[in-house]
Parts: structure tokens; sequence; C-alpha cells
């Protein structure tokens, strides 16, 4: 753990977790992070993964603009010797869990936590379309509108060039009001002060 917080600004985690549909079929899920900024950089769904499938996500993520040069994996078959060659020509090198020990990757396991919490515990996916629309929101909420404690508390991945109203105390300021933006059928609520004006 002290390495990883050490160089948590170059890292990324991933890993798997299964959602069942309403017809009772398995999807696999496969999330990559950036540990340093908590921003989930990439995720999608599928009933069958494979190890190439899994690689071509990593070559969506990595746009030659990566900062991070580690990646923490656990020790699941799918993350083959090939697959872990393939990502150490991509200048990543790999940090891959000891046997029985989900707290070695704890971010991503606390960001699966936290998507079947605040999201899957709530709402029931139909098949693979739905469930990738409900996390495709879901996960722009987390990185755009979601405070972290561990950053501040702030945001994953702000919103640059949006104006930033401060508020004193619990006074709104003059010209100013509330807005409520609801996200997933209002399952969750980002807040901000918004000009009476605009």
């Amino acid at each position: 753990m002290t390495f990883v917080r050490n160089h948590a600004q170059a890292i990324l985690a991933c890993d798997f977790f299964v959602v069942v549909t309403a017809k009772f079929q398995l999807l696999y899920v496969f999330a990559i992070m950036e540990v340093g900024t908590r921003r989930i950089a990439h995720f999608n769904v599928t009933a069958h993964p494979t190890a190439s499938r899994i690689l071509q996500q990593f070559r969506e993520v990595n746009t030659g603009e990566l900062t991070q040069h580690f990646l923490i994996h656990d020790r699941d078959s799918i993350y083959s010797s090939d697959f872990d060659s393939a990502l150490q020509a991509m200048d990543l090198r790999i940090l891959k869990t000891p046997f029985r020990a989900p707290q070695a990757n704890a971010f991503c396991e606390r960001l699966i936590g936290t998507v079947r919490r605040e999201c899957l515990d709530f709402l029931i996916p139909l098949n693979e379309r739905h469930l990738r629309g409900i996390l495709k929101e879901w996960m722009t909420h987390y990185n755009h509108g979601r405070p972290h404690s561990s950053l501040g508390p702030g945001l994953p991945d702000p919103v640059f060039g949006r104006q930033r109203v401060v508020a004193h105390g619990h006074d709104i300021p003059i010209n100013y009001h509330v807005v409520a933006k609801p996200i997933l059928g209002g399952l969750h609520h980002e807040y901000k002060l918004e000009s009476w004006v605009a």
C-alpha cells in the first residue's frame, strides 16, 4: 500500500465484476480506473470476456497520452502471459496481486462496491445494451459530479471552463439559485448554483 500511495498518479487498476440481468443472463463489466484521480478511464460490458477483447480495451484507453506506468490486476486466467506482454509493449509494468488478497487491488474493489451500492442495487438491467446505458450515465456522474472525500473532497474529472460560483457559508449569492440535475431518473442528483439571468 505504501508503494501505491507514493505512486498513485502513475497507476492504473482494472477488474471485472458480474451483473445479472432481469432474464438471469450473466454479464461481465470490465473497468479501468486511474488510482491517483479515482477517475474511471474506461468500462465495457460483455457476455463473453476474452483476453483479446480486454487487450482491445487497453488499446482504446492508451492513446499515447497515458501518464501511468503501472497496472494492477488480479491473477484471473483471462490475464494471460500474452496479455501481460502486450501491455508491457505499451509501457505498462504489470503489478499482479497476491493470491486471495482482494485488498491489494483495493481501489478497484471499492469502485465495484460503490457501483453496486449506488447504482446496481436499485436498478435491474434488462439486457447488455440497457446495462451499458445505465453504467454510462452513472460513470459520467461518478467522474464529473460525485465528490470523493479522498480527493479533498473533489471530483475525479472536473469540467473545466465551467464558471464556479462560491457560496459563503449557507448563504446563496444574490441572483443565484440551486438547480438539481437528476441522474438515473432521480436515483441521484447533482446540484449547482445557477444565475437567474441565464
